[in-house]
């Protein structure tokens, strides 16, 4: 039987990449990195646990894969199931080598992004909040900038008008990155506002830029204006930052005092701007010292694009939508680990997390 079942597996993995679900493109003759999905990770959580949206992945220097669960699961699944921690850590084998909720009353409201700085603490946002949050590695809060359930709003609710302003708070806050040099804190501001606001490394306010854009500023690319979410945000080892204009279907690029660099087109969705789900959602780089690719989860298409970082240009793709291995359903965020291995979090109807194998 274990003779006959390990065949069966093989045999469907197989069947996987011959159609394209298991794996992603072939290496082409410009060295364009080729993936494999991982179907062995990660191993089983602890009996009786499961995820609800996994809202995001983010790793650390030691290569731990983080994941934020949103603890959302249905009524069905508390029948025969609980809810696992709020952050859940991973080592590149698999294996869950910590877990931790927080306080489950103060954890940012729908948990978002998850950033590990360069002393790896784990720092998170929440679409559904005002805050921003840094966690030691084990899970003790550190520092909070904003205040949970308070927005900045005209009357501090989430249903007033959004001020895009505020120097000690946010209004649904997507991701974050720190400044490796000085631990300056820069915020995609994200879901009600439309900026990015810098903090110094003891949460005080340095300065922001970014508004809603017009239709016409979205379809002529102007810079430092923002379709709908402003979604995500990264800094290159130049120090340049990316922010996602997510239904802009661009990349805009920054130097750190908010000087517009250039646009990183995504066309691949609507013929006509704001697209309404948008193609630029999380990215990251490879990890040489030049990042010679950036790689970016296209949520509207349910695919991971590799693009030359030096031109934008995208080289090649992996994923479609569905529900099979190396397939995504609500790709949403993702990472790359030291050894160049990709990792996408699935939220809504997805709920999960897969590993995409850098093959050599």
């Amino acid at each position: 039987m274990k003779k006959s079942y390990a065949l069966f597996i093989a045999a469907a993995l197989a069947a996987l990449t011959m159609f394209g679900c298991a794996s992603g493109p072939t290496t082409s003759a410009g060295g364009v990195p080729k993936f494999e999905v991982d179907p062995w990770w990660p191993k089983a959580l602890p009996e009786g646990w499961i995820t609800g949206r996994v809202g995001a992945v983010c790793s650390d220097s030691h290569d731990h894969i983080i994941i934020t669960n949103r603890r959302d699961i249905t009524k069905e699944e508390e029948e025969t199931s609980k809810q696992a921690p709020s952050v859940i850590i991973f080592d590149l084998a698999g294996n869950m080598v910590d877990a931790w909720d927080g306080d489950w009353d103060k954890v940012p409201g729908v948990i978002h992004g998850c950033y590990a700085d360069k002393d790896n603490n784990i720092w998170t946002t929440g679409n559904g909040d005002g805050v921003i949050q840094k966690y030691s590695h084990d899970g003790k809060l550190l520092m909070q900038i904003g205040k949970r359930g308070v927005f900045d709003t005209s009357d501090g609710t989430a249903k007033g008008k959004r001020l895009n302003a505020s120097q000690t708070g946010f209004f649904n806050p997507a991701g974050l990155v720190i400044d490796p040099d000085n631990g300056d804190i820069y915020v995609a501001d994200g879901y009600g506002n439309r900026r990015v606001a810098v903090f110094d490394r003891n949460g005080k306010f340095l300065r922001q830029w970014g508004r809603q854009a017009t239709k016409e500023e979205t379809e002529r690319g102007d810079p430092g204006v923002f379709s709908q979410v402003v979604h995500c945000i990264a800094m290159s080892n130049a120090g340049l930052v990316y922010v996602c204009d997510r239904q802009g279907d661009r990349m805009q690029v920054f130097d750190k005092m908010g000087k517009f660099q250039r646009n990183i087109w995504i066309r691949t969705g609507t013929k006509e701007l704001p697209d309404p789900r948008g193609t630029a959602w999380w990215i990251d780089f490879s990890r040489d010292k030049e990042q010679k690719y950036m790689y970016l989860m296209n949520g509207r298409n349910e695919q991971v694009h590799i693009l030359d970082h030096a031109s934008g240009k995208i080289l090649s793709s992996f994923g479609r939508p569905g529900h099979q291995l190396g397939n995504f359903t609500h790709g949403h965020t993702l990472t790359v680990d030291s050894k160049g291995n990709l990792y996408v979090a699935e939220t809504d109807w997805g709920r999960r997390i897969q590993k995409f194998k850098l093959v050599e």
